[in-house]
């Protein structure tokens, strides 16, 4: 019995062994009408026997009242329609029990043997009582001896065989009904189950999107804003003494600050277009295909922006930026160059950004060395700052730091199997090395 099944046998609340009402209305109306032929045929098997006809129909009515057993015992009721066949009464208790028994889930063997008994005994008192008929019928000698075997089998035939087959059709048509039923509920069990893993990793991947997204802002706006507001310092130092360097300080404000709100636009807009979540309603094959797109489209945001990123190519304007800031910065690069993939080149790129905005941050003042190795099978970056000459002058800018930068600069290099390394150094710098495989 499937998992409906139960549930629907239990919302009916049939009686007794029945799943339905219906089904005991017609089972007690079956051994009714049959009760009723048995008590009929019982007189004359009573006149025979010789007992009183009351004894045949209380015989017959209780034979007939067999019947309501038909879905719980279906043998017992076949083998007492072939315990009553001499008694030659039971003819609907036979059809609808072999039915009843065809359309079960019996073994074939048993099904089989309980047919052939009751077409064996089917068959002898058909014999018999067409050679009673024939001896006292006038027409004895018109017909030849054919007649008494033709009209057993085919009485045989017509008993067992309709009801034999149509039983095991509505029996197969039963199961095979039963077995797609069971194949739905465990497509939408798989459906469910797909959903839920396609939501997680959806969920996942829309959480590493916010991750990365995040780092991404922190990069471009604690680099941009940094550098402003060092030099909004440093135009505030020199606005009186110095006023054409005032100037150029103030077209360098602008254009950073221009700069940086085109990067985060660019950013706001991968956010919108990769707004896809799936509803808590859905069904199962909405749920999958929207957590999937969802998805998805986190995935084509990261590669999209990974693509219209920075690269190393925008290195040296990286570092002139600093040295317009006030900041003496020596770029190193040995090896040969050569481009790499985007998410490798923007993941060098914003090491080097990061590290130099930290040098801002926390050692305004100090020289700091950039180092860029292009070797067979990695690229490696190294930025590194000397002791600022004033200690007090790392905070003059008064720059917030949340302490998230060297954070996202190991999960970028992690992200991509390479090696991250921070510290500080012997002579009191600070030191920054990745190394990132380029395969």
């Amino acid at each position: 019995m499937t998992t409906t099944g139960e549930v629907h046998r239990d919302a009916a609340g049939g009686p007794w062994w029945w799943e339905r009402r219906r089904s005991a209305v017609l089972d007690v109306g079956l051994a009714v009408v049959s009760a009723a032929e048995c008590a009929v045929e019982g007189v004359p098997f009573a006149h025979k026997a010789g007992l009183p006809a009351w004894v045949g129909i209380v015989f017959g009515v209780l034979t007939g009242s067999a019947l309501v057993l038909r879905r719980r015992w279906p043998i017992a009721v076949v083998l007492v329609s072939v315990a009553v066949t001499p008694a030659q009464m039971g003819v609907m208790l036979t059809v609808v029990g072999l039915y009843s028994l065809a359309a079960s889930e019996m073994p074939r063997r048993i099904i089989a043997a309980l047919a052939g008994m009751s077409f064996a005994g089917t068959l002898i008192v058909s014999v018999v009582r067409a050679q009673q008929d024939m001896v006292h019928s006038e027409k004895l000698l018109e017909v030849g001896g054919w007649f008494v075997p033709f009209v057993a089998i085919t009485t045989s035939l017509g008993v067992t065989a309709p009801p034999l087959l149509f039983g095991m059709y509505v029996g197969a048509r039963r199961r095979l009904m039963e077995s797609l039923t069971e194949r739905n509920e465990s497509l939408e069990r798989e459906l469910l189950l797909l959903a839920e893993r396609a939501e997680e990793r959806a969920e996942w991947a829309r959480g590493e999107e916010r991750t990365r997204i995040a780092r991404e802002m922190h990069d471009v706006v604690a680099h941009r804003v940094s550098l402003m507001v060092v030099h909004a310092a440093a135009l505030q130092a020199v606005a009186r003494k110095d006023p054409e360097k005032a100037v150029k300080n103030a077209a360098l404000v602008g254009d950073m600050g221009r700069q940086a709100l085109t990067e985060l636009r660019e950013m706001l807009g991968v956010l919108r277009a990769g707004d896809a979540v799936p509803e808590r309603g859905a069904v199962p094959l909405q749920a999958v295909g929207a957590a999937a797109a969802a998805a998805a489209a986190a995935s084509r945001a990261e590669v999209e922006d990974a693509e219209g990123g920075p690269c190393l190519a925008e290195l040296e304007e990286l570092v002139e930026q600093s040295r317009a800031a006030g900041m003496v910065v020596e770029l190193t690069v040995l090896g040969e160059e050569r481009a790499y993939g985007a998410a490798v080149e923007q993941t060098a790129y914003r090491v080097v950004q990061e590290a130099l905005t930290n040098v801002h941050k926390h050692a305004a003042g100090a020289k700091t060395y950039v180092r860029l190795a292009h070797r067979e099978a990695e690229v490696a970056m190294q930025v590194e700052n000397e002791p600022p000459p004033v200690p007090a002058a790392a905070g003059s800018a008064d720059l917030p730091s949340g302490g998230n930068g060297l954070v996202g600069m190991k999960e970028r290099v992690g992200g991509l199997g390479g090696v991250f390394v921070a510290g500080a150094t012997d002579v009191g710098g600070f030191r920054v090395s990745a190394v990132l495989p380029v395969g």
